[in-house]
């Protein structure tokens, strides 16, 4: 790496952490609000303290069960060290936090999609799905956008093909960012399409292979079969496909991100999520919980408009962001 890349990439690295930061903003105030409140008044951390922290946790649309599960650890702390101040509650907190996340980083799979596109001679097949407006066909594009600006060749698959919206959208992105999408338009059989993007990839040496589906939950027993219909037909090109079922799911939507989630692990194999629109809400702690309840580990988070505000998920720079207070 030259001295130049060195800074550049210093650079970027400072405008991510920037725009992560700025993006849980609305999740930090609120949730240090009512910390502040929980803790006022007091010098340890007692049973009150820790149902007030209970309530917080849970107002920032962590979930009942991961809440229950951060108590417990606290309070077996607190039993542990038999004193316990509240000053030092941000701390035990992150750390507890940071802990519960450790299992499930994304950041480790996405370099893997890079080193493996590097290595086998055959693209990476990434089969998107979510529920409408969450995000799901923004995502495919922000995603085209971060492995294209890798020097990676990317093929885009529009078989979201019940809303024209969808296929229309698709093909803007590609174009915004310079690469083929496959496209047979409204109405047209997904399988199909998802069949000839994974061929076009396959012919023209592409790393990575991007495919939009149909975001309908209505009749879960329609879904599953579409989706399994997309997974058989992308095996005769190549017989481990897809590498990967990313589910997209709105952040700002709380406990009916978790819903979803519920609904489509039961539909098909999620293998990472995407977790969107954190940047418009107060609710950033369902990162947490939905990691730690489904035990799929969170691959990328969307924290604004901008093309480069789909990042990469760090569990690290994610609670080191959530706990600063800056």
């Amino acid at each position: 790496m030259g001295l130049f890349d060195f800074f550049k990439k210093d650079k970027e690295s400072k405008e991510q952490q920037q725009a992560l930061d700025e993006g849980l903003q609305k999740t930090k105030t609120s949730f240090f609000d009512q910390l502040s409140k929980a803790v006022v008044g007091k010098t340890t951390v007692d049973e009150a303290v820790l149902d007030d922290l209970e309530s917080v946790l849970v107002h920032a649309d962590v979930g009942i069960d991961t809440t229950v599960k951060v108590i417990d650890r606290i309070e077996k702390r607190v039993a542990r060290d038999k004193y316990v101040s509240t000053s030092e509650l941000d701390r035990i907190l992150r750390e507890e936090i940071a802990g519960l996340l450790d299992a499930n980083s994304g950041a480790t799979g996405s370099r893997a999609i890079l080193d493996r596109a590097d290595n086998t001679g055959q693209p990476f097949v990434i089969m998107v799905v979510g529920v409408n407006g969450v995000g799901k066909t923004t995502t495919i594009g922000k995603l085209a956008h971060r492995f294209h600006s890798a020097g990676k060749k990317v093929v885009l698959g529009a078989a979201d093909t019940f809303r024209a919206a969808a296929v229309d959208q698709l093909i803007i992105w590609g174009q915004r960012v310079g690469v083929p999408v496959i496209s047979h338009g409204m109405n047209t059989d997904p399988a199909s399409v998802a069949y000839d993007a994974v061929q076009k990839g396959v012919e023209m040496g592409a790393d990575v292979v991007i495919i939009d589906t149909a975001g309908r939950l209505h009749n879960k027993v329609n879904l599953m079969n579409e989706l399994s219909k997309i997974k058989r037909v992308m095996q005769k090109v190549i017989p481990d496909a897809p590498h990967e079922v990313l589910l997209v799911l709105d952040g700002s939507t709380g406990q009916n991100a978790f819903l979803q989630a519920k609904e489509f692990t039961k539909a098909t194999e999620v293998s990472a999520l995407a977790i969107t629109k954190l940047d418009g809400t107060a609710k950033g702690g369902v990162v947490i919980g939905i990691s730690d309840q489904f035990n799929i580990p969170v691959r990328y988070i969307g924290v604004g408009e901008k093309m480069t505000d789909l990042q990469l998920f760090d569990r690290h720079t994610y609670v080191n962001s959530l706990f600063s207070k800056k």
